[in-house]
Formats: C-alpha cells, structure tokens, sequence
C-alpha cells in the first residue's frame, strides 16, 4: 500500500499516525517477539512454518504476520521518470519478510562474485520495473541471469520480528558454500597464513606506482621510465 499527497508534500512533516491502514504502529505492536520460518525452492517461497501455500496465500499470510508487528513501513523520497522528486509512505509487510529471508538465504549459497554482481543487477532490475520498463530485452536478459543464480536456492530462513524490526536468526540449506570447519578461527591448517603475502603485495601494486609517481613528480616525456633504482625490491 502507497500513500502520496497531503501531509506527505513536506518531507520534514512526520507521516500521521492514521495513514497507516496495514500495519500497527510498533511502539504498539506485540512485547514478546515471534519467530517466523519460511522454506524456499529454487528461489521461491513455499512454506510458512512447515505449511505451505500458493504464492497469493503466502504473501497475504506474511502481510498479516508483519503487519502486526509493524514491519514493512518505509518513508521514501524517490526520483520520478519525469523528473522530479516525490515524497512517499510504503507499507510492504510480507514483502520485507520475503526480501530479508531471500537476501539471507543468498548470503549462505552464492559465491561473492555471483552475489556482489546480483546486487549490482537489482538496482537496475528495479529501474525497468519503476519506469515500466517490464517487456524489454533487457528485463528478459536479466531474468536470465537470476534464474541461474536461484537453481541452488533451496533452504529456510529463520526471522525474528519484534516491534519493527526484523532480523535473520537462522538460515540453512543443502546447497550451503559455509563450512565450520573452514570458517573457524580456532584451527590452524585450513590454509597457509603466508599464502596471504602475494595478493598483499599484488593488491598493493597500483598504490606502490601511484607514490612513486607522486615522489618523482609529473614525467615530462611519453616514454620516459621512473627511476626504479631508487626503491628497495621486496
């Protein structure tokens, strides 16, 4: 549910209690907090608690178990297609379920460059859909892209709300890339800490040829060569 206009055309004005009209206002939302887990294959919510349901009815059961404890409300100033900016109030409840639970489910099952591309596409995903963008090439290339990425994101996520807020508490899945027995501080021979030093040293290269460029000053000729007799080789 969105809400624009009135009140909302003054960014310094807080938004009226009564605007909300899904969610409960947190500071009266439940002192106890509840835990809710949601199952998920390939990408795709399938349970609530060990039940399941049809999309339509999972998100309506998801609506009301955030909204009850305010979860999902968002104050946004956004930027138009036409051009200017709008001030507006969200409530996305069960949305902001799924997107915490999908989002942490990712963090266990795709490798970093995978992950960190995926969230360079979303910002641009989300661009097409906002400006209506939907039936393009470039929307059908993405979908793509994400539909490789979801073929192993099977698992459940464990979310804990409480008065606005919800938080990740638990996550597992078949297809999980966390090992223990690699994270762990507590032993030795996972890997040779010395391994370390060559990317230390090649990560550090573009810095080492920018100080020697800022000692040496501005080379007045295309082809001239920095002096290198001047710096200790490691």
């Amino acid at each position: 549910m969105s809400h624009e206009g009135g009140i909302l055309e003054d960014p310094w004005l807080e938004p009226e209690s009564a605007m909300y009209q899904l969610s409960v206002d947190p500071e009266n939302a439940p002192d106890k907090a509840e835990y809710v887990e949601i199952d998920f294959h390939e990408g795709l919510p399938k349970k609530i608690n060990g039940v399941a349901s049809g999309p339509i009815g999972l998100l309506t059961k998801l609506n009301e178990i955030g909204a009850r404890h305010g979860v999902g409300r968002i104050d946004l100033v956004e930027n138009r297609l036409v051009g200017m900016k709008s001030h507006g109030v969200y409530e996305t409840p069960g949305g902001t379920l799924l997107v915490e639970a999908h989002q942490g489910l990712e963090q266990l099952c795709l490798d970093k460059q995978v992950l960190h591309y995926k969230e360079l596409i979303a910002h641009k995903y989300a661009e097409l859909v906002y400006n209506g963008q939907w039936f393009t090439p470039l929307r059908e290339a993405l979908d793509a892209f994400v539909a490789v990425t979801q073929r192993h994101m099977t698992g459940t996520v464990r979310l804990k709300l409480y008065k606005g807020s919800v938080t990740l508490v638990g996550r597992k899945s078949p297809y999980s890339l966390y090992r223990e027995d690699y994270a762990t501080f507590g032993e030795e021979d996972v890997y040779n800490q010395q391994d370390a030093e060559g990317f230390i040293k090649l990560f550090g290269l573009p810095m080492k040829v920018a100080a020697m460029l800022n000692i040496e000053g501005v080379r007045r000729g295309q082809h001239e060569e920095a002096d290198y007799s001047k710096f200790k080789r490691d």
